[in-house]
């Protein structure tokens, strides 16, 4: 058996012709062992020795050479939304992440570019991935999608709110997000609804579907109005906003989260409103801070597609890159009711 002491040169990182030689073994079969090429001739004990002269030596394989020896990188790209990452994005990305590994893929998070439609696509595309992920980011645009196709990329997949011309989508419709909150208050009894819709304009996307939800369901009850509210996440601001409250005489209320929602209540609670005697509140992604809350946040609830079955669409898609674009809803809703209405 080859020694396995062999080193590369000072300051350079070690090549597969270095982990040949310490293995004692071609260059092929190095490549054959260390990109897990399946079937073939060699045996389980020359595996091993490669593997572990490839671990001495510290040998990482190039990707992008790899990459280009195998026609497709092995990365998904997915773009993130120029937005504060809650915990259901984090949760989400982490499981996909998890899902395509075990198929082989190394998903890549991309930033924020600062850059719409084409010119973010040029950025994407310079990483030659496999497939591209719009992660609720609304920079993807039908332009964004022709880029990508032209540099080669067959799959792109927008997730968000509404599908994006060209591209595969999934579709979480958050209209049913306002309507259902907007029904149970009716439901209670509630008749001047107050929607809180983000100071943030980088929200809207989200928000104003949410708004329209509420909107079409108040309008199915001649006795109820909805009043757009804009709060932004600030102290200051909410008191002055839970005024506005007092003197409109709200008796509910439907914020864009539970995050706004909880700074709802406290401002509410601090002007002697009491919730949900005086205003009911519902709000929305069941997060961890409206369970905390006192009174318990009643909230609509979403439930995503699992990573692994997005993990296998992209997997799909990847191996017949000409199939024609599709939409499927990958959120569920439910209103989880709990004391705050």
């Amino acid at each position: 058996m080859a020694s396995m002491s062999a080193q590369s040169p000072a300051g350079t990182p070690p090549t597969s012709e270095d982990v040949a030689r310490a293995a004692g073994v071609s260059r092929a079969t190095v490549s054959y062992v260390l990109n897990n090429t399946r079937g073939g001739r060699v045996s389980e004990a020359t595996r091993e020795r490669v593997r572990e002269a490839a671990r001495q030596l510290g040998y990482v394989p190039h990707a992008v050479a790899r990459a280009l020896r195998a026609g497709r990188s092995g990365v998904v790209l997915l773009t993130a939304p120029a937005v504060t990452a809650g915990p259901l994005f984090a949760q989400f990305f982490a499981e996909l992440q998890s899902a395509l590994s075990e198929l082989g893929y190394t998903a890549v998070l991309y930033g924020p570019t600062g850059h719409r439609g084409a010119e973010a696509a040029r950025r994407w595309a310079e990483l030659r991935p496999d497939a591209v992920l719009s992660l609720m980011d609304d920079s993807l645009d039908e332009h964004a999608v022709d880029v990508l196709h032209r540099a080669g990329i067959g799959v792109v997949v927008s997730a968000g709110p509404a599908p994006v011309a060209g591209a595969h989508a999934l579709v979480a419709d958050q209209v049913q997000v306002g309507a259902m909150a907007v029904e149970h208050l009716v439901a209670v009894g509630r008749r001047k609804i107050g929607v809180i819709v983000p100071a943030d304009v980088s929200l809207r996307g989200f928000a104003e579907p949410r708004l329209s939800g509420a909107e079409t369901a108040a309008r199915a009850h001649p006795s109820a109005t909805v009043v757009r509210q804009e709060l932004s996440l600030d102290e200051g601001a909410a008191a002055q906003w839970a005024e506005l409250v007092v003197e409109t005489r709200a008796d509910g209320l439907f914020a864009y989260n539970d995050e706004y929602a909880s700074v709802a209540v406290r401002a509410l609670q601090d002007a002697g409103l009491r919730v949900p005697e005086d205003v009911a509140v519902v709000g929305a992604d069941d997060l961890l801070i409206g369970r905390l809350l006192r009174p318990k946040l009643t909230t609509v609830r979403m439930d995503f597609t699992p990573a692994r079955e997005i993990a296998a669409m992209l997997d799909r898609l990847i191996g017949a890159p000409d199939t024609p674009t599709e939409a499927r809803s990958y959120l569920r809703t439910g209103l989880v009711i709990r004391e705050s209405a």
